[in-house]
């Protein structure tokens, strides 16, 4: 919360100059189902941590979570600087018909718009933390073990890829796919056995809404000969197995929507470089993945794939890099937060220069001569040799 000090040119000589952080006022954060008590309080800290009231709306998907946040921030916080409003839809679209100093919204796309939308009508700024299409390169020359550990671990591990980070789909040469696939599947096996769907270590789908959407992909008639592993599902326990596809067209539906589950379908390339297409193709999702040892193809994938972050040899890992700040680009939001960028999110950095009545330049002021004009030519230019010389009419 220091003033930050900032340098001065000779044109404001002699001076000092800060920037100083200053609360924006009232901050709405409509938080997620899917992480509803870690991503509810990272916003909630970094805004009051700047100084701000906060008024918290919980995700109505996630009930049992909304109800005890509600209730134990009104148990043990301030309740005139933050508050809970609990609700759906209604509640909601209250909340966005008035006027905050700044929102954040973790969520979908299609919200992200209607929030977007409302925060306009009063021009207030917003941070959208969004989604989409998540991919992950895996090269031949990378680590295969490693490689399908940290892919489980990102897309099933990570609420049954009911995570806005997690790996959606991946890309690999066609003579390297079916290397993968078996190393994927001998991982998962180690991992939740035989019957996964028995496993206390998988999730489960939110809900039956999104446990029907995801079938709806498995069964599109574009990808459903394509399963070449898992596929099994429970609609009693909202489960789906972990389920790999192979070789699916891209515009089948799997491919044209966010997954946000337990599907990871497999495209397949003639070169591994011929990636970077398929991805730039698409909108820019919120992370993107490589998995090599190549250091020429690390370079050339920082280089390409635009993305809110980008991890190599790793999955999600970057979101929870409180040193790095986290954020989508394009479609997949705007705006980022996480630690101090928190706090500079719900600051403005207010520009303070200080000037002692001393160091008066009598050609700042009319009549604008030619002396004048040559003198402040030079002062601007910060040339200090023709300065002198303007003075001395040189």
């Amino acid at each position: 919360m220091t003033p930050e000090k900032a340098k001065t040119s000779l044109i404001t000589f002699p001076s000092s100059a800060e920037l100083v952080s200053e609360p924006l006022g009232v901050i709405l954060v409509i938080s997620t189902w899917n992480y509803p008590f870690v991503l509810s309080f990272e916003a909630v800290i970094g805004a009051i941590a700047a100084g701000n009231t906060v008024v918290l709306k919980p995700s109505e998907i996630a009930p049992a979570t909304s109800s005890l946040l509600s209730k134990l921030i009104g148990e043990y916080m301030d309740s005139s600087a933050v508050k809970v409003v609990e609700g759906a839809v209604p509640e909601t679209t209250a909340l966005l018909e008035q006027k905050w100093d700044k929102i954040i919204y973790t969520g979908s796309e299609k919200v992200g718009r209607i929030v977007a939308a409302a925060a306009a009508k009063h021009l207030t700024p917003v941070i959208l933390e969004l989604g989409g299409k998540c991919p992950v390169i895996v090269d031949t020359k990378a680590n295969l073990e490693v490689t399908a550990r940290r892919l489980i671990l990102g897309k099933w591990g990570s609420n049954s890829g009911q995570t806005c980070v997690s790996p959606d789909y991946i890309l690999t040469t066609k003579e390297f796919a079916p290397k993968l696939v078996d190393a994927l599947v001998r991982e998962l096996k180690k991992f939740y056995g035989k019957e996964p769907l028995e496993s206390p270590d998988l999730s489960r789908i939110i809900n039956s809404s999104h446990f029907n959407r995801l079938t709806k992909l498995m069964d599109d008639e574009k990808v459903s000969g394509k399963i070449v592993h898992g596929g099994q599902r429970d609609k009693t326990t909202l489960k789906i197995a972990p389920t790999i596809l192979l070789d699916v067209p891209e515009d089948s539906l799997i491919m044209n929507e966010e997954i946000f589950g337990p599907l990871f379908p497999i495209i397949t390339v003639d070169k591994i470089e011929d990636s970077f297409n398929v991805i730039n193709a698409r909108e820019k999702p919120l992370a993107a993945y490589l998995f090599t040892n190549d250091e020429m193809l690390k370079g050339e994938f920082v280089e390409s794939v635009s993305a809110g972050g980008l991890s190599i040899n790793e999955t999600t890992l970057h979101s929870a890099t409180l040193t790095l700040p986290f954020g989508g680009v394009g479609e997949s939001g705007m705006g980022s937060y996480h630690g101090k960028y928190s706090f500079d999110a719900f600051s403005h950095k207010k520009p303070v220069l200080r000037r002692s009545f001393a160091g008066e330049v009598a050609a700042r002021y009319p009549p604008y001569t030619p002396e004048k004009q040559r003198f402040l030519k030079a002062f601007l230019d910060g040339n200090i040799i023709d300065v002198f010389r303007a003075l001395f009419g040189w």
